[in-house]
């Protein structure tokens, strides 16, 4: 297979940065059963579900409220750490020794290799946690569960990950999940942020290209930190997907 969709070739960097859910090891590594794929589909239906809840739930984008917008972050916060966990142990299994014990050289391989996922955890569980928690104060729940609704690309670049394991790379399924991929990833990660600001406006009586200018200018700044690495994992994806279907189909011998 010349290229993967939702996987991660040799050599090649992953396009698996989701705002709440990081890389992890194939569903089976090395002989290994890995249930982290299955734990981070299960969170990404909870925090997607969660997300609509407090969506439907305010009707003013700004002063309504949803218990879920608060206390569902307690949850995200040792999935994170787990997360995190599961990245360095893929790392370790990745150095063909795993009767060798957990060294300095391997955590700065870690460290070097996820240097853009290692900053995403930190920003989420040190940046976007005390904001969400503290210093936003009663105000925009609603835009907490837009964020929450980022990780419904999550289950579909999971299974892409199980497809290649099964080696099912030729198949339709495979590609009709790509196809998924991309547009959740798309809709979710990267139309997220005009949908908010729109929502905004409307709210306020703003047009979409009015609402930077009316609010706080480290808004804007957040968001742009935020929709950054998206667009970078969104461009790897589309790249992989345009290799994918422009692969010639395998000739058949005789």
């Amino acid at each position: 297979m010349t290229a993967t969709l939702t996987g991660r070739e040799a050599g090649d960097p992953a396009p698996r940065g989701p705002l709440l859910s990081g890389s992890r090891c194939p569903p089976s590594h090395r002989g290994r059963n890995d249930p982290s794929w299955l734990v981070s589909s299960v969170q990404a239906v909870l925090a997607t579900g969660s997300g609509i809840i407090i969506i439907r739930s305010c009707t003013h984008v700004i002063t309504d409220r949803h218990w879920l917008a608060r206390e569902y972050v307690w949850f995200l916060i040792p999935y994170m750490i787990y997360d995190s966990y599961a990245m360095y142990l893929c790392e370790w299994y990745r150095t063909g020794d795993q009767s060798s014990r957990h060294s300095l050289t391997i955590f700065r391989n870690f460290l070097r290799k996820n240097r853009l996922m290692i900053t995403h955890h930190a920003v989420i569980l040190f940046v976007l946690v005390p904001v969400a928690q503290r210093l936003r104060g009663e105000l925009g729940d609603f835009f907490v569960g837009c964020i929450f609704t980022a990780e419904l690309s999550t289950p579909f670049v999971s299974l892409g990950r199980v497809l290649i394991q099964l080696k099912q790379q030729h198949t339709l399924l495979y590609k009709v999940n790509g196809i998924l991929t991309l547009t959740t990833f798309f809709l979710c990660r990267i139309l997220l942020f005009p949908f908010m600001y729109w929502s905004y406006g409307q709210q306020q009586g703003l047009s979409l290209l009015q609402v930077p200018f009316h609010i706080p200018f480290y808004c804007n700044v957040a968001n742009a930190f935020l929709i950054a690495p998206q667009i970078y994992w969104f461009s790897l994806l589309c790249k992989k997907a345009v290799r994918l279907f422009d692969a010639p189909p395998a000739k058949k011998d005789g």
